[in-house]
C-alpha cells in the first residue's frame, strides 16, 4: 500500500481521489489551507498553503511515497508543486490535469480551437503551461491524467478507456468521464506506474 499526499483533497476530485485511495487500503494525508474535520477516520490532515510557501509545506511531507495534486491550476502551478515535492523528498507526483491540453489534431490543442468556451480558459490555459512545464523534468517521477471534456459527478462504473495526447470522444461523439471512474484511473496508475514522465488521458 501506499502513503499518499492529496493536494486539494477537499473539492470535487478530491473527495473522489480520497474516497478511492481509502476504498484501495492506502494511507492518505490531505493537505488543505483551512481547517477540515469531515475526511474520515484514518486520514491524517496538514494545514498549508503549497502556493505561499511550497518547501515549508513540502517539509511536513517528508515519507510519503507519492504526492497527488488536485489543485486548481489559476491558483496553484507546476513551480509550487514541484518545489514541495522536492523539498519532501517524494518519489513520485500524479497531477489531476485539465481536457484543453488534448489535441485534437497533431499539434493542435482543444484549447486553440475557435469554439474553446472563454470562460474556461483561466484554468484551462495554466492547466496547459502546467504540463509543459513538467514535460521537461526529469528528476520526478511524473504523471499528468487528463479527464475529458465533461467532467462532472457520476458513478464509480470502472469501465472506461485509456488514451494519450489526442482528445477522444465515443461513439456519438461525447467525451465524457465521471470524477468516480477518473478516481479509480488515477489510482489504478499510482497503484501500477504505467505513464511516468508522460500524459494520459481516461474516457468513456
Amino acid at each position: 500500500m501506499a502513503s499518499i499526499a492529496l493536494i486539494g483533497g477537499t473539492g470535487n476530485v478530491g473527495r473522489r481521489l480520497l474516497a478511492e485511495a481509502l476504498r484501495r487500503g492506502h494511507t492518505v494525508t490531505v493537505v488543505a489551507r483551512t481547517p477540515v474535520t469531515d475526511l474520515g477516520e484514518g486520514v491524517a490532515f496538514v494545514q498549508g498553503d503549497i502556493s505561499a510557501d511550497p518547501a515549508a509545506l513540502g517539509a511536513k511531507l517528508t515519507g510519503h511515497d507519492v504526492l497527488i495534486s488536485a489543485a486548481r491550476f489559476a491558483t496553484v502551478d507546476a513551480d509550487h508543486v514541484l518545489a514541495a515535492v522536492r523539498a519532501a523528498k517524494i518519489p513520485r507526483l500524479a497531477v489531476v490535469g485539465g481536457a484543453g491540453s488534448l489535441e485534437v489534431a497533431p499539434g493542435v490543442r482543444l484549447i486553440d480551437a475557435p469554439e474553446f468556451p472563454e470562460a474556461y480558459k483561466s484554468e484551462a490555459v495554466p492547466g496547459a503551461a502546467f504540463l509543459d512545464q513538467l514535460r521537461g523534468v526529469s528528476d520526478v517521477q511524473w504523471t499528468f491524467l487528463s479527464p475529458a471534456a465533461f467532467f462532472s459527478p457520476g458513478e464509480r462504473t470502472g469501465q472506461f478507456r485509456l488514451g494519450g495526447d489526442a482528445f477522444l470522444t465515443d461513439a456519438a461523439g461525447k467525451s465524457a468521464i465521471s470524477y468516480e471512474d477518473f478516481a479509480v484511473a488515477l489510482l489504478d496508475e499510482v497503484e501500477n506506474p504505467a505513464h511516468t514522465g508522460r500524459r494520459f488521458s481516461v474516457v468513456y
